[in-house]
């Protein structure tokens, strides 16, 4: 048991510099460099250790209220830089942001706890509810990773206790990202033989730095906290700009 923890050595800021990494690397072949396969293949990773971010986050919060206020404050700021990059317009209402999946998985687990005082009927009941709430409004909405990822930060959060809990999470990250998301199809040649797989299926693979998280924040304070939440519309904006009026 020693030995596993021992191998956990990412902490909750390294794991969102590595997501915003590898986010930017996915934005930057959307917009920039646009022949950079491998760019949006690696970025495929990003969006599920985001996700796992959500689920501790919710868990450690002491006011949910100001967590939840404080995403979609962010998320009003990052729809119109969203809209040029998307849609190369300051109007695009066919595509949301990711801050909007996220103020929407915050309230359906919020949704999913309601029923946990009165047993484990109820709370499996409100999980259910929200599950499928989460899942119709979020593709509804349109939102980035549609209702697929709204489920993805419910799958971590639900999973976050569970003794065999990274077996669930790697059925339901095959599920979500190979089935429900799919996208563009890699050819990939293996021992012989031609596969074609689902490119989001590649998500997967976050698993990796996820399950290498050894629980702790790390260094982190105000300053470091909106930067990392500012970075989102900011990188998106100049890319936007860049890709639209200069280059």
């Amino acid at each position: 048991m020693k030995k596993i923890q021992d191998l956990k050595c990412l902490n909750g800021l390294t794991l969102k510099l590595l997501a915003m990494a590898l986010m930017l690397c996915d934005h930057m072949w959307a917009t920039v460099v646009p022949g950079g396969q491998w760019m949006t293949n690696l970025g495929r990773l990003a969006f599920p250790i985001f996700a796992f971010q959500i689920a501790e986050g919710y868990a450690r919060t002491h006011n949910f209220k100001r967590y939840l206020g404080r995403m979609f404050l962010f998320a009003l700021i990052s729809e119109l830089p969203f809209n040029l990059m998307t849609g190369g317009g300051l109007l695009f209402p066919f595509h949301q942001n990711v801050m909007f999946t996220f103020c929407l998985a915050l309230l359906m687990l919020r949704l999913a706890d309601l029923g946990r005082a009165r047993g484990p009927v109820w709370h499996g009941l409100s999980i259910v509810v929200a599950c499928g709430l989460g899942w119709l409004l979020g593709t509804l909405a349109m939102v980035d990773y549609s209702g697929a990822g709204v489920l993805m930060v419910m799958l971590f959060h639900l999973t976050r206790s569970l003794p065999w809990g990274w077996l669930v999470q790697l059925g339901g990250m095959i599920f979500l990202n190979g089935v429900l998301l799919g996208g563009m199809q890699l050819e990939v040649s293996l021992f012989g033989l031609e596969l074609t797989l689902p490119q989001q299926g590649l998500a997967v693979l976050a698993l990796i730095p996820i399950w290498l998280y050894n629980g702790r924040q790390g260094p982190y304070n105000r300053l470091v906290q909106y930067a990392c939440y500012a970075f989102y519309p900011l990188h998106i904006l100049v890319l936007a700009v860049l890709w639209l009026y200069v280059l």
